[in-house]
């Protein structure tokens, strides 16, 4: 029992011996606990010491993102003096585009059955290039007309637009809207398919013409933007950057008119359906071309992209603006490019010039009664060097009837000079625009909106997807012109496309029933415009949404 006991207060047997060994036993476990609560002090202590040697946050996730958390301070852009170049590079893309939106235009046209089809001249275009814009529906079968879009640009204040050829070919109605939201009917001037170039009025003000620049100072590695339209009205005003790939691509391969100058600047600037038309743009903001065509086995963008040169451009719109068609002129040659053996034969120093193959006509030809030769290469003309067929075709083919040029040839006994009269090519082939520059701006739209609606019964909006208990006017067909054209959507158009009809269930916050609500209702326009309650059926659910239209004069 001393052993057992060994340790204890020997205070004899009893109550106050239990109490004596309790009040011990206490007080060695709560030393036992102090030291206990000491080491975990102790080890809490530690732990906060190498977490700031560590920087371990002070707070947690859930902590930060609490309430009365602490907000993120925003840390200043890193310094980096090399790139400041390339910042610079981008405030000039920015400064370009700024300036030069404004003069794009966005171009519908619109063709009924009796014009198409649109194809009624190819241009004569090198393998695997595409008119882009080419590849639109054709007429509807019931006689509506069909549309496709492209591009264009403001070449003066009174109203003047350059655009292509092929994107206005066969077109019953052309519209052209503004990057500011108006949009206006179009007259066409006049075109010339040889080109590729037409030419747009617009009766409006506050237009901000395009500054036009020089393709034959444009090198090859130049930057440059492409702006417009591409792939229809939801990538309007679109600007893509590349450089300038080559100079004068053309079909030298294909069989054609000696009259088509196909003198193409290669880019990679992005450019897709919509986009034909639109301006190739300089870091000077200049135009340099209109973007026309591209090279894709896809019918989308590839990589290559071609534009018309603008200084042949220039020369095909000024004829057009001036005399209402384009006047054209010849040397009376049938003409290729220069081969390196032509230049091993005459022993040029370079291979570049136009090899004279033949006369037109065979024994009346200018150049011929001059006393050029078949075999002669053309190496210049006005002193001015010529490497390739296109570039003599610019330099002689839009000058006047009557003109004299200087012809540089080289042949095999040396190098001579003639002066050739030049001759008018005859009836220029053209698309047709007004004859004079000054006629009539088209009509004006119809009257009111242009709308036929009827009441909507719950059997009919069932049809349509909306709910029976709906009620309004259904948009049952919209007349070509009118001013909701573009802002709503008809049952008939509805159908054609697999969308859902517009109803209309308000104008100006009053609800509409019957025809008769709705025209008593239009009398309430502000400014010309009135503003619509329209619900469509969209995703199994009854969209709504507010459309102003401008109503048409009485």
């Amino acid at each position: 029992m001393k052993g057992i006991r060994a340790g204890f207060p020997s205070r004899g047997p009893g109550s106050q011996d239990i109490h004596s060994w309790k009040d011990w036993a206490m007080s060695t476990n709560s030393k036992n606990w102090f030291k206990f609560g000491g080491l975990v002090a102790l080890a809490f202590v530690l732990g906060l010491f190498f977490a700031g040697l560590l920087d371990v946050p002070r707070t947690t996730v859930a902590q930060q993102s609490g309430s009365g958390a602490t907000p993120i301070i925003p840390v200043d852009a890193p310094r980096i003096p090399e790139a400041k170049p390339l910042a610079d590079l981008s405030d000039a893309y920015s400064a370009i585009a700024e300036a030069v939106r404004p003069s794009v235009v966005f171009v519908q046209a619109e063709r009924s059955e009796a014009a198409s089809p649109r194809t009624t001249r190819k241009l004569n275009l090198p393998p695997g290039f595409k008119l882009p814009d080419r590849d639109q529906p054709p007429a509807l079968p019931d006689g509506r007309p069909d549309r496709s879009t492209g591009s264009g640009f403001i070449v003066s204040a009174d109203g003047y637009i350059v655009t292509n050829a092929h994107v206005i070919e066969g077109a019953s109605r052309v519209r052209v809207g503004l990057l500011d939201g108006r949009t206006f009917d179009a007259r066409l001037v006049g075109a010339d398919p040889n080109t590729d170039v037409a030419v747009l009025r617009i009766d409006a003000t506050g237009l901000t013409p395009a500054a036009l620049g020089s393709s034959a100072k444009l090198r090859v590695g130049e930057w440059v933007l492409a702006i417009g339209n591409p792939l229809g009205d939801d990538l309007t005003f679109s600007v893509t950057q590349g450089i300038v790939s080559a100079k004068g691509r053309g079909p030298t391969a294909l069989v054609r008119s000696n009259l088509d100058i196909q003198d193409f600047i290669q880019t990679d600037a992005a450019i897709n359906r919509g986009n034909s038309g639109g301006p190739l743009i300089n870091v000077r903001g200049e135009v340099v071309g209109i973007n026309s065509a591209i090279a894709s086995l896809t019918g989308y963008y590839q990589g290559y992209a071609f534009a018309v040169p603008i200084d042949l451009a220039r020369a095909v719109m000024n004829q057009i603006i001036e005399h209402g068609r384009v006047e054209r002129t010849k040397l009376g040659v049938l003409v290729e490019n220069a081969t390196a053996e032509d230049a091993a034969y005459l022993g040029l120093d370079t291979i570049g010039g136009v090899k004279i193959n033949d006369f037109e006509p065979a024994n009346d030809s200018p150049a011929k009664r001059a006393g050029l030769e078949a075999g002669d290469v053309i190496i210049a003309i006005d002193g001015e060097p010529v490497k390739y067929t296109a570039q003599l075709q610019q330099l002689v083919g839009f000058r006047r009837a009557g003109e004299t040029v200087r012809v540089e040839v080289a042949r095999r006994t040396g190098r001579k000079e003639f002066t050739v009269r030049l001759e008018n090519v005859g009836k220029p082939d053209l698309i047709a625009g007004d004859s004079a520059p000054d006629a009539a701006p088209a009509a004006a739209p119809p009257s009111g909106l242009g709308l036929v609606v009827e009441p909507l019964t719950a059997t009919t909006a069932s049809q349509v997807g909306l709910p029976s208990n709906t009620r309004g006017l259904l948009v049952r067909k919209i007349a070509p012109g009118s001013p909701a054209e573009e802002r709503l959507l008809s049952a008939e158009d509805a159908a054609f496309s697999r969308s859902a009809p517009d109803v209309i269930t308000e104008v100006e916050g009053r609800a509409v029933r019957t025809e008769a609500d709705f025209r008593g209702a239009l009398t309430n326009a502000r400014n010309g415009v009135i503003s619509l309650t329209v619900v469509t059926a969209s995703q199994g659910t009854a969209q709504s949404r507010v459309v102003r239209v401008r109503v048409g004069a009485p």
